[in-house]
């Protein structure tokens, strides 16, 4: 179809501003690198990852308090492991009468003698400052436990923790289900 006049330089005038604008993916991949590192960088708390074992299968708590850098003394049903090595035989520890594990107690000092980012502090703020979290079991007997725990105050560590599985507490659930 042939165009007359005003048609004509109308399309004539189209054909000579007639712009394409290509995207920039270039800008927009950086853009989006720039969110993924804001996001890797911000969004994780600060997450004190334990050693996997699968021999422990840990109990559960709606405890919210967050782990700290701190020694970690695993106690499975066959040994108790500092480091990834075994100080001692569970069936062993039962046995003996004594409340503390020597094996442990020495590994647990030598540990406490190389941390060096207690420099500075004096012997009784360096006993409040050193944590052991213990690993253990949860079909294991307390009085286990309780030697670790005791072994551990006697190596001159002030803050014992406990490892479980954190599950939800019964407000969250709540408020999960009200929404």
């Amino acid at each position: 179809m042939k165009y007359m006049g005003r048609a004509a330089r109308m399309q004539r005038h189209h054909k000579r501003h007639k712009r394409e604008f290509p995207i920039n993916l270039v800008s927009m991949i950086d853009m989006l690198m720039v969110l993924v590192f804001f996001l890797l960088v911000y969004s994780t708390e600060q997450i004190e990852v334990l050693p996997n074992s699968k021999d422990v299968q840990l109990p559960t708590s709606i405890a919210e308090s967050q782990i700290h850098h701190a020694v970690v003394v695993i106690v499975s049903e066959q040994d108790v492991v500092i480091n990834g090595q075994s100080v001692g035989k569970v069936a062993d520890i039962l046995a003996s009468n004594d409340p503390i594990i020597p094996a442990l107690q020495a590994e647990l000092e030598a540990e406490a003698n190389g941390m060096l980012k207690l420099v500075g502090l004096s012997e009784e703020e360096k006993i409040a400052a050193r944590e052991v979290t213990i690993m253990a079991d949860k079909e294991l007997p307390y009085r286990l436990v309780r030697k670790v725990m005791a072994t551990s105050t006697a190596a001159a560590y002030g803050k014992l923790s406990l490892a479980v599985l954190q599950k939800p507490s019964e407000l969250a659930l709540a408020s999960v289900a009200k929404n």
